[in-house]
């Protein structure tokens, strides 16, 4: 979900000259640090994207990895986490809909890490 959400916002994002690194991470044990690590040091910027609630995912996680590394003196900017609402998942799918992340929240997220209008 999270990859193919992503994937879509990097698309309509090199429509406007952004352009994007999307990893998808098949496996969250063992996690593909390296693979992140060498992503941060090419393209100075962290932006992780999952469903899961804010608190205690993987993108805090991967955030707390990149703080605890020397990767971190390759930011540019700080990390940011795009992830569903922190609320409880609602059955009604409309209502679901707007608690998980869309293309929409990853482009609001990068232009605000690039300070783009």
């Amino acid at each position: 979900m999270a990859v193919g959400t992503a994937l879509s916002a990097a698309d309509e994002m090199s429509k406007m000259g952004i352009s994007a690194e999307v990893i998808n991470l098949r496996s969250l044990r063992p996690l593909d640090e390296q693979a992140i690590f060498n992503s941060v040091k090419k393209t100075h910027h962290l932006i992780t994207v999952e469903g899961a609630w804010p608190s205690c995912g993987l993108g805090a996680e991967i955030c707390a990895r990149i703080m605890e590394s020397d990767t971190f003196h390759y930011l540019d900017a700080p990390a940011f986490r795009v992830t569903g609402a922190d609320v409880p998942m609602p059955y009604a799918k409309k209502l679901e809909q707007a608690c998980i992340p869309e293309p929409h929240n990853v482009i609001k997220t990068v232009k605000l890490m690039l300070n783009v209008k």
